[in-house]
């Protein structure tokens, strides 16, 4: 991982540099700029002056003119240029603090994506703070964060589509500039799902009005005939001027008709210019890009159409009508629109463009997202190549780790080795407080996760079948839904018995399982569910205080016992984090209470 952080100095270094020249370059076109303004002037009036020639002047004038747009065209390309190299500074710079640990400090942390009944993104740190969404999300767009909640949530891909999906990630993680290119060029501010509605509307929503063929003629004649009649007004007076008027009344009069829904569609455009802008340089990325896996190839394949028509193409067309429409906000623009009917050549241009396009547009979006929910998923596979790539067991249910470590930990992670399904479906958990018991529940969950969405996984090894996950470890009492943890609890279970009515196969992690009843109730509740869930299609981990409930395993074959243990030096209390055979033999309860000062008699 050391090499991968000097990679992310190496290349914040170099951006830096390429940085600093951009902006000199920038301030020097700006003072170029300015003086272009001021000399240009100067010597217009000096020519108007001494030449007294209209000519010269205006010659003069259309000199520097072109020369101070051309200043500007430049200035605003170094500009973005600029932007986009800071952006890509702040993604190496993040590259840098994820390596270091210092991730959580991150400012997206998917907190709004936490759903308390989902059946096992809470339990397994997904979103909200310290989590898996927080530690490796590069997502920008509204169809990115979509697309990567989705696809944690639900990881529903056969084993081709994972084998397919690992290939991918492999590819992306190794392109480093193509994957933080394709991010700066995403950095996009409130692209939420509202805007993206809103945009996705309009492309199906057809105003028909400006598709006949009637509006095109008079959007084209009137404007002609305004304008001739003007000149003639000018050249000869008379009845042309009133012929001008007639016309401007015209002009005037089809501006007002149907404005309201003229407008908002306009205004849609206008106010997606920015990401409009952003897409299409996404999707040019992509386009360019010569992707090898066959996963990205088929990605890339559904931004071109049939015809071959690249969506680069598409998006670019109606960027530059967004570009035009921008002018609406100048206070020239409602002469020129009133003359020439500017508005209704604008929704002439979107009505032909909808009509080709606005179809494909979502679904280019979305091509958009995944390629960004992959190339976040693509910093496990660049960052840790000492991880593994798992293998999918299609014969049987199993699930067997070599050195298997929890990915959010870092160096901190404790691997254990372990397997489940081969012979045994539960391993029943024990051991004292605090020795590691969720931990590890927690560590073969995520894990298993990584591996269905085509990730690598925290271990030498990792072999493992298909299943839903269900998970009951982090219950409390929801006083908005007036639940009790206990009831809780038993709402989560239920739902792992209807999974496993449906004969899916399924793997669950239970977390000191019934904790909310008396020892009694826990108990027998709990031998009663771990030997149904024995007979079932499941494999699965169970964590317990409950030493008692290590005689399962002697009547029960289905079910083995696994603990961890702690050891006191120097009389302070330490673990080992390690997973052994067997139950747990000791307990720390009053130890830990010693040393939290609290007064404990024996006796």
């Amino acid at each position: 991982m050391k090499d991968k952080k000097t990679v992310y100095i190496t290349r914040k270094n170099k951006f830096n540099t390429l940085y600093d020249k951009q902006k000199r370059i920038a301030n020097l076109i700006s003072i170029f700029r300015f003086a272009t303004f001021i000399g240009g002037c100067i010597f217009s009036f000096f020519i108007s002056r001494k030449m007294n020639s209209y000519i010269f002047t205006l010659i003069s004038f259309l000199l520097w003119i072109t020369l101070f747009l051309f200043l500007a065209k430049i200035h605003e390309k170094l500009i973005k240029n600029k932007n986009l190299v800071e952006r890509i500074i702040h993604i190496n710079e993040k590259g840098i603090n994820r390596i270091e640990g210092k991730w959580r400090s991150f400012g997206e942390d998917g907190e709004d994506y936490i759903d308390e009944d989902h059946s096992f993104s809470g339990d397994l740190d997904l979103f909200g703070l310290s989590s898996l969404f927080q530690y490796i999300n590069c997502t920008n767009t509204f169809m990115g964060k979509t697309k990567f909640k989705s696809t944690l949530e639900n990881p529903s891909y056969s084993e081709d589509e994972i084998m397919k999906r690992q290939e991918a990630i492999k590819e992306l993680g190794s392109n480093i500039g193509w994957r933080q290119r394709f991010e700066g060029e995403g950095v996009l501010k409130e692209d939420k799902q509202g805007h993206v509605d809103r945009l996705l509307k309009w492309c199906v929503d057809k105003k028909d009005l400006y598709s006949k063929n009637y509006i095109k003629t008079l959007t084209t004649s009137i404007p002609l005939f305004t304008i001739v009649f003007i000149i003639l007004s000018f050249l000869m007076g008379g009845l042309y001027y009133y012929g001008a008027l007639f016309f401007i009344f015209i002009s005037i009069v089809a501006l007002f008709n149907d404005k309201k829904k003229r407008n908002y569609a306009l205004q849609t455009v206008f106010l997606y210019k920015k990401y409009i802008e952003s897409y299409y340089n996404m999707i040019s990325l992509i386009e360019k890009e010569k992707f090898r896996s066959e996963y990205l190839v088929s990605l890339k394949e559904r931004i071109v159409e049939n015809e071959g028509e690249k969506a680069s193409t598409a998006i670019k067309e109606l960027m530059n009508i967004s570009q035009s429409i921008s002018d609406r906000g100048n206070f020239f623009y409602v002469i020129f629109n009133i003359l020439f009917l500017l508005d209704y050549k604008h929704m002439i241009k979107l009505e032909m463009w909808k009509k080709k396009w606005g179809k494909h547009l979502e679904e280019w979006l979305k091509v958009i997202g995944e390629f960004e929910s992959l190339s976040s998923i693509a910093i496990l596979s660049f960052e840790n190549p000492d991880w593994t790539t798992p293998t999918i067991q299609k014969e049987k249910l199993i699930i067997r780790g070599k050195k298997v470590g929890h990915p959010l930990l870092g160096d901190r992670a404790v691997k254990n080795d372990f397997s489940i399904g081969e012979g045994e479906k539960i391993l029943l958990i024990t051991g004292s407080n605090m020795s590691g018991k969720s931990t590890f529940l927690r560590t073969t969950g995520i894990n298993l996760l990584l591996a269905y969405i085509g990730a690598p996984v925290c271990a030498e090894e990792f072999t493992c079948s298909l299943m839903d996950i269900y998970t009951c470890m982090r219950i409390s009492d929801n006083l908005e839904r007036n639940i009790s943890s206990f009831y809780g609890e038993l709402l989560r279970i239920n739902k792992l018995i209807e999974g496993v009515k449906t004969k899916k196969p399924i793997f669950f992690l239970l977390d000191e399982i019934f904790k909310g009843t008396n020892s009694v109730d826990r108990h027998t509740g709990a031998k009663i569910l771990i030997n149904k869930l024995s007979k079932e299609k499941v494999l699965g981990l169970v964590s317990t205080h409950d030493l008692e409930l290590g005689s399962l395993e002697e009547h029960n074959s289905k079910v083995k016992n696994y603990h961890f243990k702690e050891y006191y030096e120097n009389n302070q209390i330490h673990f080992d984090y390690k997973l052994r055979k067997g139950v747990s033999t000791t307990r720390n309860a009053l130890y830990l209470m010693k040393i939290a000062g609290i007064e404990v008699e024996e006796g």
